[in-house]
């Protein structure tokens, strides 16, 4: 009976982790694209799929745990030796272990996209206040001090 609660697990988180994959995809756009109002919209339902891909991930935790195996790979497959569902248990297992996988690839490429924007908005930020090397040169012709405070309307 614990086994085809598992897969229920399974399956009923395929759809939710698709969802995400592909807003983390929509993601990577909006990033750079730096359109905020949509970067919202995704952080707020990228934050409930995760929170319900967290809760079934324990559930099947759990389930396993219930059933004496281990809560990873190996206890499906062990799970899946002693039971009739375990071809269709590790199939559907690796199809969300892959798009977990997947989601995971685009989230570390769009913390890539991020830090980078951060970086150049910091370097921006440094011209403008005044922070550029003694080799640019201010309105008058001479060079520029290291540490002089510039209001922005003269940077």
């Amino acid at each position: 009976m614990q086994d085809t609660a598992l897969l229920h697990l399974i399956e009923s988180d395929l759809a939710p982790a698709q969802q995400l994959l592909e807003l983390l995809q929509v993601e990577a756009q909006a990033l750079g694209g730096r359109d905020m109002p949509l970067l919202e919209n995704i952080l707020a339902h990228k934050q409930s799929l995760i929170v319900q891909l967290q809760q079934h991930g324990r559930q099947r935790s759990q389930a396993l745990a219930m059933l004496g195996m281990s809560t990873d790979r190996e206890g499906l497959q062990h799970l899946a030796k002693i039971s009739p569902l375990g071809n269709e248990l590790l199939a559907k297992g690796d199809m969300l272990s892959d798009i977990l996988a997947r989601c995971k690839q685009a989230n570390d490429e769009n913390g890539r996209a991020i830090r980078m924007q951060q970086h150049a908005t910091a370097n921006q930020l440094r011209i403008l206040n005044g922070g550029e090397a003694p080799s640019l040169y201010t309105a008058r012709g001479a060079t520029s001090k290291l540490g002089t405070i510039r209001a922005f309307s003269q940077a």
